[in-house]
């Protein structure tokens, strides 16, 4: 039985009206007149909030997926496991894989486009092999 999954609109729903209750200070409201500096606050459009937060979430969940899959694969190599147990574990990775291919199809990404670019340390992905 799968478990329930939380409805992540709802959720982007509730961040938005959150954000939006926020008052821009005096400050803010002449940067934004300004031309904008790197290290200042996110800037995002209310109407696309929701979709922002879904990119995010999906993102920490493929890098987290992307973390289990290495360390499966070291206990793997360290031969720890049964024939059984690897087969189980193979046959999980695909799965998850699988939803987070389909996630991001559900919400027009690939999984390509969740991959951050952090500047001069490079991506937050390892490239795809």
């Amino acid at each position: 039985m799968a478990p329930d999954i939380p409805d992540l609109r709802a959720i982007g729903d509730t961040m938005a009206e959150a954000l939006s209750l926020l008052p821009a200070t005096p400050a803010e409201t002449a940067e934004a007149t300004a031309a904008p500096s790197p290290g200042h606050r996110m800037r995002t459009n209310p109407d696309t909030v929701a979709e922002d937060l879904v990119k995010l979430v999906l993102t920490l969940v493929e890098l987290l997926r992307q973390l289990i899959e290495r360390q499966a694969l070291r206990r793997v190599e360290a031969g720890g496991l049964t024939d059984a147990q690897e087969e189980e574990l193979g046959a999980t990775l695909l799965a998850l894989h699988d939803r987070m291919t389909d996630l991001c199809a559900q919400h027009g990404y690939t999984l390509a486009d969740l991959n951050l670019d952090l500047g001069p340390l490079g991506t937050l992905l390892p490239p795809s092999t």
